[in-house]
Formats: structure tokens, sequence, C-alpha cells
């Protein structure tokens, strides 16, 4: 079974900006997918179990704060890395997302490379 992240944002030029970031893992065999809004990630992750959760909060409906309780009580994947990649940068903010479940907590803007890098050492993969 081939490695799979899954990008959450409700922004479509963010999507497409984290699609062609981490376009090279294709190569790799692993494959991305895309939700739109939290109730979309839901669905994805219970059908796919991705590896790596690209996770924005600031959604409409569903925040990515409830996407990732969800995704880590209700759906169960306690194994699947989940970045929470948000504009929001107060330490209350990175604090809740973690207590959520999110094993890491980055700021928009992000640097790609050292989002490549992770993604690389989370997937196991050398690039």
């Amino acid at each position: 079974m081939g490695k799979k992240i899954l990008i959450v944002d409700d922004e479509r030029f963010i999507r497409i900006l984290l699609e062609e970031t981490l376009s090279r893992f294709k190569e790799a065999g692993v494959q991305i997918l895309t939700a739109q809004d939290g109730n979309e990630a839901l669905k994805l992750a219970a059908a796919e179990s991705p590896n790596l959760i690209l996770l924005d909060i600031m959604m409409p409906r569903l925040d990515g704060y409830e996407v990732c309780r969800r995704i880590r009580e209700e759906i169960g994947l306690r194994d699947a890395h989940i970045i929470m990649l948000t504009a929001k940068g107060r330490s209350s903010d990175k604090l809740w997302g973690l207590q959520m479940g999110a094993n890491e907590y980055l700021t928009k803007p992000f640097d790609p490379d050292y989002l490549v890098s992770r993604a690389a050492e989370i997937l196991g993969i050398s690039l």
C-alpha cells in the first residue's frame, strides 16, 4: 500500500500551491489527495487513511481543530502525522492545535523547503 498525503484547505490557491510544492513525492509513488473543507477531509481520511495530513484551521462549517480531533478520536487515525498549516500564529492557537491531536503546527507563509524535508522525513522517503 502506497503512502498518501492529504491536503486540507478551503482556499483553492493554497491547495494548488501545496500540491505543486509536494509534487516531487509523486515520483516516489506517493498519492496526493486534496479536500476543500472539513467534511470532505473527514470522508477522505476515513476512506484513504493518509500517512500525512496538512490541515488548515480557518475553514467554514468545520474548522481544522475539530477535524483534527475527529480524525484522532472518531476515525481512529492515530498513526497519521498531522501538521496544522495555518495563518493563526498565537501561542494559544498552537497549544490548542496540539491538544486536539496535531503533531506539528506551522504558520503561513510557510517555508516550502522545510515542508518538503519534513514530509520526506515523516514518510520515510529520500528525495
